[in-house]
């Protein structure tokens, strides 16, 4: 069953992603327009997923052009990098920015940002397509720094707050490109015809 959830986790959450954005004028109702605009990071992030992931898309690109045809990302990295460390980060986001200051709201944005920026620059240096660059830069990029913007209204975007939001975020991606090199290092080079 876990190897199901493994294989699978992005269909589940492409669908939540759809009903959380149906329900979000129910659930939103009343709440202050930094915190729904954080909310929505999480919704918008599930869909995001859904055109990296479908197929393993992603994982398969990434295996081609940064392992160099080594499985330098596998699919429980993949898992464990997009549920705890996407999902979980935005929900602890959220409840530090409701419960702790709404300045919290910018390790959510920064984490958007940030990846949106990551598949840019990739599509930049691989001149082409890479899986998720479409809605990382349709929805990351105004998403994101709309929810920057809200913040920053709200009096919560101090330096420090940004420096924190946007050191996570980036810790997050250095997690997996560390994780990356670990791996590809005691990995074979993949052998040329």
């Amino acid at each position: 069953m876990l190897q199901r959830l493994v294989s699978h986790w992005v269909y589940g959450g492409a669908l939540a992603g759809v009903l959380l954005l149906a329900l979000s004028p129910l659930l939103l109702a009343g709440w202050p327009a930094p915190l729904a605009a954080t909310f929505l990071l999480l919704p918008a992030y599930m869909l995001h997923q859904f055109e990296e992931h479908d197929d393993d898309r992603f994982r398969r690109h990434f295996n081609a052009t940064m392992g160099k045809g080594r499985e330098a990302l596998t699919p429980l990295v993949v898992f464990i990098t997009n549920l705890p460390g996407v999902w979980g980060v935005i929900a602890l986001s959220l409840y530090a920015a409701a419960h702790w200051g709404i300045g919290w709201a910018l390790v959510a944005a920064y984490l958007v940002l940030v990846n949106a920026v990551v598949h840019i620059v990739h599509g930049v240096v691989f001149r082409g397509y890479n899986p998720g660059l479409g809605t990382a830069i349709a929805i990351f990029l105004p998403l994101g720094g709309a929810t920057v913007a809200l913040v920053d209204g709200a009096g919560g975007g101090t330096p420090a707050m940004h420096a924190t939001g946007l050191v996570a975020a980036v810790l997050v991606h250095a997690a997996i490109l560390a994780h990356v090199r670990r791996r590809l290092s005691t990995l074979q080079p993949q052998a040329t015809a």
